[in-house]
Parts: C-alpha cells; sequence; structure tokens
C-alpha cells in the first residue's frame, strides 16, 4: 500500500458479520472515531479495500477482507528537536534519534516520529526500524531499506548477534561494586505500559560499570545482553541508582507531561554487528552527550 506524507496505512479484518455497512462495523469497531471522522475520511478517499477500491459511506459490510485506512491527529504537537542521518547506503539507514521523539506512529505520535520523519526526509517508503529505543531515550536507531533483508538484520537481535553500549547518569553509590551484572524477571505491570520484576527463573541480563565519576553522581555503562522492555532504567532503578529524570522507574502515581528541560538521562551510544547481507563489520556511535 502507498504511504501518505510518509504515513502506511492501517489494516484491520472484517469478521464473519452482519452489519449493515462497513461503516457501521468500523464505528463498533473503533468506538473512539466518531462516525463524521469515517465519513470525512471516505470523502477524502482515505479508506479503501484490499483490492484497492473505495469504501463509501453506503458500502454494504462484506466479511472475511481486509481494509485499509489512514489516519490523522488532529494538532499533533511538534517535537521540537532534530534527528541526525549517521549512516545511509543501499540496506541500511542510521539515525542519532532526540530525546521525546517516538521510534514509530503510536498513540498521539504519528508524524512527529522518527520513522515518518525519515521517510519524508529521504523518500523511502519501504523504510522500517530494525529495533527500537524508548521514546524517553535518545541515541542509535538502525532502519532497513530493502523489505527482502529486513528479516535477516532483525535476527541480529533475536539472536542477540549484536553488541549494544548505552550510557545513563544516575546517583553514585559508593557501597556497590563495579563492573556488575543484574539479573531479573521481568514481566508486564499494570498499567500495561510500565514493567516489573518478579521473582523468578531471570529472562534479563544487564552489564553496568562506570565510566567517571563526579561528585553524588556517575555516568555508567551498560550493555544489555537481553532487549526486555525497560530493562535498563528498572535494572538501574532495582540497584538503587535511578536515571536520572526517569519519570517511570521509580513511578510516581502519575506520570507528568514531557517537560524538555529534564530529558531521561540515558543514551544508545554503540553498536556492533556482523552484516548479514554484506557480510561487512559494522559499528556505529552516536554523536549526542548527556548532561553530567
Amino acid at each position: 500500500m502507498v504511504t501518505r506524507h510518509g504515513v502506511s496505512p492501517s489494516c484491520v479484518g472484517l469478521p464473519a458479520g452482519h452489519w449493515p455497512t462497513i461503516t457501521d462495523f468500523l464505528v463498533e469497531r473503533f468506538p473512539a472515531i466518531t462516525r463524521a471522522v469515517w465519513l470525512q475520511r471516505m470523502q477524502d478517499g482515505l479508506v479503501i479495500d484490499e483490492f484497492g477500491a473505495a469504501v463509501t459511506p453506503g458500502r454494504p459490510y462484506q466479511g472475511h477482507m481486509r481494509v485499509y485506512y489512514y489516519r490523522a491527529i488532529d494538532d499533533e504537537p511538534r517535537i521540537p528537536f532534530e534527528e541526525t542521518v549517521l549512516y545511509q547506503d543501499e540496506h541500511l539507514v542510521v539515525a542519532d534519534k532526540p530525546h521525546f521523539l517516538p521510534v514509530t506512529p503510536s498513540g498521539s505520535y504519528l508524524q512527529e516520529t522518527l520513522l515518518v520523519r525519515l521517510k519524508n526526509r529521504l523518500g523511502i517508503d519501504t523504510l522500517i526500524p530494525i529495533h527500537r529505543i524508548d521514546r524517553e531515550t535518545a541515541g542509535l536507531v538502525l532502519f532497513s531499506v530493502q523489505p527482502a533483508e529486513r528479516d535477516a538484520y532483525q535476527a541480529l537481535f533475536r539472536q542477540r548477534n549484536v553488541a549494544k553500549h548505552y550510557e545513563a547518569i544516575a546517583p553514585w553509590r559508593q557501597d556497590l561494586r563495579f563492573p556488575l551484572t543484574r539479573q531479573s524477571r521481568i514481566v508486564e505491570d499494570e498499567p500495561f505500559f510500565r514493567q516489573l520484576e518478579v521473582p523468578g527463573e531471570p529472562n534479563s541480563e544487564t552489564h553496568i560499570d562506570t565510566l567517571e565519576i563526579k561528585g553524588d553522581k556517575a555516568r555508567y555503562a551498560l550493555s544489555p545482553v537481553t532487549g526486555k522492555k525497560h530493562q535498563l532504567r528498572m535494572h538501574m532503578n532495582a540497584l538503587g541508582i535511578p536515571i536520572l529524570n526517569d519519570r517511570m522507574y521509580p513511578p510516581v502515581a502519575h506520570t507528568p507531561d514531557d517537560d524538555y528541560r529534564y530529558p531521561l538521562q540515558l543514551l544508545a551510544k554503540s553498536i556492533a554487528f556482523t552484516d548479514p547481507v554484506t557480510g561487512q563489520p559494522r559499528q556505529f556511535e552516536s554523536r549526542l552527550s548527556l548532561q553530567f
């Protein structure tokens, strides 16, 4: 499907059912989207079936078919930080992502995401991230250019054949002996966007060392062996040295809105691997730095 302004269409499958029209199904399936919004999208030609035919307001319902639609976000706020393209060839694009910018569209973020910005900037509709980092985290993100090569690159991360190194600013504790390794079992918490450490067989591992000590804070080197969601933030918090400006670990009752003055002091600093397509050694390093 063709992208529009760097955004690929979303897809929904139509199950067997007896809705009068496709519009009726969409309104029921997505209660947060009003009928008026769906009608406007149809009028603008932004809703089509899997064969490329337009879905009109009165089109009768037909199950066992896919419908594609392009969504938009009214008044999407501009994130006032810019990404940098560090490397580009026919296989890979490597970008330095600023703090606060999501990697991919989700929720209230669409145009203001690294993926959509890069698609619009580079004119590469096939671009897709090979891995992801948190919206609050800055640093390296790699993208695959060729769809046929995507799985080979993503397999590097699944099989842990990538050396990833992060930096973080956090409190200094003289009673901890570095370097150290933190292992724990991480599961999904409530609400869904938080994670939780629980007893049981570890499913996460991070190597931690110090790079620099200044007063009551230190710059830490973090090397994740596994890639669980929020792993680095959770492991640092569990050690009693939560990453500076982390608003989620330790958890707070209410997560405040973004305050651009206080970015999370976590940076995806470097990454290295053997390219599965070319066989060449690859190593990239972020040009960003943390506030220390």
